[in-house]
């Protein structure tokens, strides 16, 4: 076994000051009408108000609306990305359990700056739709549920999805802007909406794949960015049910995202329970698992000590997507099983045993 690489970025423990966790609370714009960000910090809803003809260079913003839905057993991936130069749809089902990929249908198209224009939040009622070529989606977003449809022919099969996930009244998300150093008009901004119960099926030909609400989750990824051509992230989530000593349900999920940009104004990592956002300092694993660590256990830590938890891996789901030479995402997301402590704002600690999440650490040119 090879020793450990060196870390691509600062981890916390060698930042001068611990990150400022600015919290936006009221509407403000992202950008300048010359493209300058405008807004650093994070918030419990989106209220960054994204106009998509300020982002510069024009050609370098990307976008998409990536949604994971899993029950541990199966994985399913829905996405809409548009990269200003092209883009894709896709949907995939891949079987945790026996680490292979059963389905994987593909769009590819050139040319996204005036067509395919994604909803400018993801928090809040928006709908979307595109037909491409033989590919077809609809991402209905309401007040109170989110619908997913997907259709695409793949060898000489029909893939067909349609998913539909709650979404509890008030339910919180944490939406997240970070900057680059010395790059004004560079930005990341994302929602990652947790702890929806999801159900519905992945058809493939004459196989169909079911998901219910007793053990399946769906999580948003939605994202518009301006970023360097290359750069690396970790992203680490996860839903679950949790009893307590009374016996009654709740939902707890986590969001975890470090390693992009300038993390002095805000981290992206977030405990949620029952639809509300608790917000934690910054995270990190404590042996970076690059490149023959992958399926070794993820020792977690954290600045202020309400993250401790540790992974023990099944699969390391590794993926090289690689669109006409132009973008590549070289991602291993690793699926395990998670033991531990995380502690709420008000000090309550809940223990965490055998959950199912995921963490992913991904090299990007895009």
């Amino acid at each position: 076994m090879s020793a450990e690489m060196k870390r691509t970025y600062k981890n916390y423990t060698e930042w001068k000051e611990k990150s400022k966790q600015t919290e936006y609370t009221e509407k403000t714009p992202l950008l300048a009408s010359d493209g300058t960000l405008l807004a650093k910090g994070w918030a419990r809803k989106n209220v960054f108000d994204y106009e998509r003809s300020f982002s510069k260079p024009n050609k370098r913003k990307k976008e998409w609306d990536f949604y994971q839905i899993s029950n541990g057993k199966y994985m399913v991936q829905i996405n809409f990305a548009n990269i200003s130069i092209g883009g894709y749809v896709n949907a995939k089902i891949v079987d945790l359990e026996n680490q292979k990929t059963i389905a994987d249908a593909m769009q590819i198209f050139l040319g996204g700056d005036k067509k395919y224009i994604l909803p400018a939040k993801g928090d809040t009622p928006n709908f979307f739709s595109a037909k491409l070529g033989k590919a077809e989606c609809v991402f209905d977003t309401k007040e109170t549920v989110r619908t997913l449809y997907f259709k695409m022919p793949l060898k000489d099969k029909i893939v067909e999805c349609n998913f539909t996930m709650d979404i509890m009244p008030g339910l919180e998300n944490i939406t997240t802007v970070l900057s680059f150093e010395n790059l004004p008009t560079k930005y990341f901004m994302t929602t990652k909406q947790n702890c929806m119960p999801c159900e519905g099926t992945f058809k493939y030909g004459d196989e169909v794949y079911e998901f219910t609400k007793d053990d399946t989750f769906a999580y948003l990824d939605w994202g518009r960015v301006n970023t360097p051509y290359k750069m690396v992230w970790y992203w680490g989530n996860g839903s679950t049910y949790l009893y307590d000593e009374n016996g009654e349900k709740h939902i707890f999920g986590f969001e975890i995202t470090w390693a992009i940009g300038d993390e002095s104004n805000a981290t992206e990592t977030c405990l949620f329970y029952d639809g509300k956002a608790h917000k934690i300092g910054a995270v990190d694993v404590k042996t970076f698992p690059k490149p023959d660590k992958f399926t070794e256990p993820w020792e977690f830590m954290s600045e202020d000590g309400r993250f401790n938890l540790t992974m023990t891996p099944f699969y390391d789901y590794h993926t090289d997507l690689n669109v006409l030479d132009l973008a590549r995402m070289h991602a291993h997301q690793v699926h395990g099983k998670w033991n531990g402590n995380v502690i709420l704002d008000d000090g309550t600690k809940l223990e965490i045993k055998d959950m199912y999440a995921f963490c992913e650490y991904v090299e990007n040119k895009w």
